[in-house]
């Protein structure tokens, strides 16, 4: 049996998509779940409709359900009895749905989901490409649930592809009278009643600074259509966030609706099991007083509700200042050297001016540069407290143009926020006003169910007891990194880095203290590593921030802020932070457009000369790009090459390159990455004669392919990767050309030994075979082992990838597979009990006795004594 079924409490876009289903199973059953709104019963009774067969659930045998379709939902809360086969073995489950997810979401083996205004838009477009017809009767219905889950296609949840599917529907017959009896009735007198009684109770709660009106009632029997009523009250008082609770037939209705960000309702409604979007939500509760869900409401909102933008959100800290018994000289070095455009005059603690880079540069231009800062700064300037809201450090930095806003404390400076904060701010509000989604911009938004969707419990645990530690320290603690980009990109890494506002060495003590594990410092650096008893790591770093004296030179660290510790890092995809602090667990911090980078799979970099402090940026770039499968973005491809344009990378210390490049062999293929190497020009600062070509392109699929092989066969065999397809990259030089290049890139003496030891014994290994080959004599198992045995793994693995002899492969192919771990059975002290004297006759007799052993000549130890014992009498 094939059931098609959608959420308790249907409305008309739930019939619609059933009705779409329909069309596309046309064997399946159509199931309510539960109850329907009045509205659409009422609907039911006075139409046709009743010629489309809905069954009664109780009318189903579960057991017999083979294939579960579920329409414009996903929760198993709000399934009703179909939440008891979801689990069932070999049930086959489909989903066509428009909520966002949530952590209770059902998964199937096809899951179509689209945050459009309507889950029948997104099936009306699967009947449109399979060309399946629907009737007059079915376009209304379609209609209608477009129509009521939109709001008319006035709320911001409707996207373009409503409108088109309306405009379609219309085109098929819709009856439009139907529509406009549905949509546009006048209130009852019930419902009049019923909204005079919600906007008496109405009552507003600061919640985290934030106003949120309840309302709630009772009625003897059921009033229809609530969400009306909810809107006109939402309207009538211009009222940004709106819960209503209504009593009626044993039951409460709980109706949310918010135009702010901070207030997600269908996280609300969720906890009470309902859903919905975040600016429109709904739930129904059983079993509950009026009274007893108003203070759970209440208490939700507490939980749940993120706290209105205030100065100590906004501002970034520690704070770059300068006094004013300061030259202006003095003052421009330290705007330059923190790309910085303006400074707070601090004397004594206290912030007594504002100097900017655009003051000084004109003094400094006009002869002025020993002039003192206190004579140019300047003093009328606005402060804030940390707790000011946004509406203030809004009037100041755009109502008094005021780029640079001090915070201050029992008048001291803690911080300060700059005119592109508040301008980031603002830009997000613009988006949410647009869209009413979460903006692809924001700063911040809440990750806490995808941690816990992909996180194992244990790193969840880890990352709680951080937090927690953190906030026992007066810390403020941040996972920051590759595992947060890969976590948005449901990619698995739990290799976690920790970042903490505070001092990182003393929390990984404190950690140590608590918990068992070790931990190794770099007091330098202000770092530590975690060390786990099953291998698992963590490395805690104290935010910083890097200042580079020279191009392409190692940067001197200072304290900073999370702000300053992301902005030192090489791309936007990177610059991600999860606060772990309890207060804001899951809060994902995105200054630079990280989010929205992923989403659109670009790789970016921070700010223009990015690859100017650190060149090595640019392989990084470009590993990034083939691993994630991403395009370096235009403007950053620009820096690439100008940055090669420039000769930078001769500034570069080679054992940088060296590193970058062996990340890049470590890749699962590093051919793609090698190429865009030649296509930016990198291969001649290794060496001028250094050449990619088609020739090389074919080396390097086969050395992938060799250690493809290797890998598989032999899972547990340590080797250095990298080294083998530098062995290939500097195939076609000479000796003296490739040791130029392992000096350019500062090899030590093993890495060179094996680097040019490695060219110069493939050759005659090599030579030694092709002589078998072209003498067309089959060699003994022993002969390939006295040749290949005293080769490195990688020397050998490149000679299997280099050569075009078949039989040359598989003579190498033969030594890995049969021939290399073979030992004889009887050792020294054997030989000795047989009466060979120690010393060279012992090695020899091995060495002869292995060959035998290779050539199949001898296989139990009795026919290694019998061998020896005939080789010894023959002497």
């Amino acid at each position: 049996m094939e059931v098609i079924t959608t959420h308790t409490n249907a409305d008309f876009d739930s019939l619609a998509s059933m009705l779409a289903a329909k069309k596309l199973y046309p064997g399946a059953v159509l199931v309510f779940p539960g109850s329907q709104e009045r509205g659409l019963r009422e609907f039911f009774i006075h139409s046709t409709l009743y010629a489309f067969e809905v069954e009664r659930v109780k009318n189903i045998d579960l057991h017999e359900v083979e294939r579960l379709i579920l329409v414009d939902t996903r929760q198993n809360s709000r399934i009703g009895k179909f939440s008891e086969i979801v689990m069932k073995p070999g049930l086959d489950i489909h989903i066509y749905d428009h909520h966002p997810s949530s952590s209770e979401d059902i998964h199937g083996s096809l899951e179509i989901v689209s945050e459009v205004g309507a889950t029948v838009t997104l099936l009306l477009d699967l009947l449109k490409k399979k060309e399946i017809p629907i009737t007059p009767d079915e376009a209304t219905v379609m209609l209608l649930g477009i129509y009521e889950d939109t709001g008319n296609l006035t709320f911001p949840s409707a996207r373009e592809e409503d409108f088109q599917a309306a405009g379609y529907l219309v085109g098929k017959g819709a009856n439009l009278n139907i529509l406009s009896n549905v949509i546009t009735k006048e209130l009852t007198s019930e419902q009049v009643f019923l909204l005079n009684d919600l906007i008496q109770s109405a009552t507003r709660y600061d919640v985290h600074g934030i106003d949120v009106v309840i309302a709630q009632a009772t009625v003897d029997r059921y009033v229809g259509d609530i969400a009306i009523l909810v809107h006109k009250l939402k309207d009538m008082e211009n009222l940004d966030v709106l819960f209503v609770l209504v009593q009626m037939e044993g039951r409460i209705y709980l109706i949310g609706r918010s135009r702010i960000e901070e207030v997600n309702v269908s996280e609300i409604a969720a906890e009470f099991g309902g859903g919905g979007h975040p600016t429109a939500a709904s739930a129904t509760i059983k079993g509950t007083a009026l009274l007893e869900a108003h203070g759970r409401l209440i208490n939700v909102l507490r939980q749940v509700v993120r706290p209105r933008r205030v100065a100590k959100d906004l501002m970034v800290y520690p704070v770059k200042t300068v006094g004013p018994e300061r030259t202006l000289e003095e003052a421009g070095e330290i705007l330059s050297r923190y790309l910085l455009d303006i400074l707070p005059v601090v004397q004594e603690e206290r912030v007594v001016g504002l100097i900017s880079k655009e003051v000084v540069e004109r003094a400094v231009h006009h002869g002025l540069k020993d002039s003192l800062v206190k004579e140019y700064m300047t003093t009328e300037f606005s402060a804030v407290s940390p707790e000011t809201p946004f509406s203030r450090i809004q009037e100041l930095a755009i109502g008094q143009n005021q780029s640079l806003i001090p915070v201050i404390e029992k008048e001291r400076l803690i911080g300060v926020i700059a005119m592109g904060d508040v301008m980031q701010v603002l830009q997000e509000g613009m988006i949410k006003s647009v869209k009413e989604i979460q903006p692809l911009y924001a700063r911040k938004k809440m990750i806490s169910k995808l941690m816990e969707e992909r996180f194992p419990e244990r790193i969840r645990n880890l990352l709680t007891e951080f937090g927690k530690i953190g906030d026992d320290l007066g810390y403020s603690v941040f996972g920051v990194g590759g595992f947060v980009r890969d976590l948005l990109m449901r990619v698995e890494n739990y290799d976690v880095d920790i970042v903490i506002e505070g001092d990182g060495i003393r929390l990984a003590e404190e950690f140590e203290r608590r918990f068992p594990c070790r931990i190794r410092t770099h007091k330098k650096f202000g770092t530590a590593i975690i060390l786990f008893s099953d291998g698992l790591k963590v490395d805690v770093a104290t935010a910083r921030l890097e200042v580079y004296d020279s191009p392409a030179a190692l940067p001197t660290v200072e304290r900073g802020s999370i702000k300053a510790d992301l902005y030192r890092r090489d791309f936007t995809i990177n610059t991600l932070a999860i606060q772990l602090n309890p207060r804001a667990f899951g809060e994902l911090t995105d200054f630079f457009g990280g989010v929205k980078d992923i989403k659109e799979k670009i790789i970016r970099v921070l700010h223009n000369l990015s690859f100017v402090e650190d060149p090595t940026r640019v392989f990084r770039a470009i590993r990034f790009e083939q691993r994630l499968k991403f395009q370096i973005g235009k403007h950053t491809q620009n820096l690439m090459k100008n940055a090669v344009k420039t000769g930078i990378f001769d500034r570069l210390s080679g054992g940088r390159i060296l590193s970058e490049f062996i990340l890049i062999c470590q890749e699962d293929d590093p051919l793609p990455a090698m190429k865009r190497m030649k296509d930016f020009g990198l291969f001649y600062f290794l060496h001028p004669h250094l050449k990619w070509d088609e020739e090389k392109i074919t080396l390097f699929e086969q050395i992938h392919h060799v250690i493809s092989w290797f890998d598989l066969l032999f899972l547990d065999e340590r080797f250095e990767r990298w080294l083998i397809y530098f062995l290939g990259l500097i195939d076609s030089l000479k000796e003296q050309e490739s040791l130029e290049v392992c000096e350019r890139l500062a090899m030590n003496e093993r890495q060179k030994k094996r680097v040019i030891g490695g060219k110069r014994e493939s050759d005659p290994a090599l030579l030694q075979i092709y002589s078998w080959i072209s003498g067309g004599r089959e060699p003994k198992r022993s002969e390939i082992y006295t040749v290949l045995d005293p080769l490195s793994t990688e020397v050998k693995l490149f000679m299997m990838a280099m050569t075009t002899q078949m039989a040359t492969r598989r003579y190498i192919s033969l030594y890995f597979t049969q021939l290399k771990d073979t030992k004889t059975i009887l050792k020294g002290a054997d030989l000795v009990q047989m009466g060979v004297k120690p010393g060279p006759s012992i090695r020899k007799g091995l060495e002869d006795l292995l060959k035998a052993r290779l050539d199949e000549q001898v296989i139990t130890r009795q026919d290694e004594i019998h061998y020896l014992t005939k080789s010894l009498g023959a002497k």
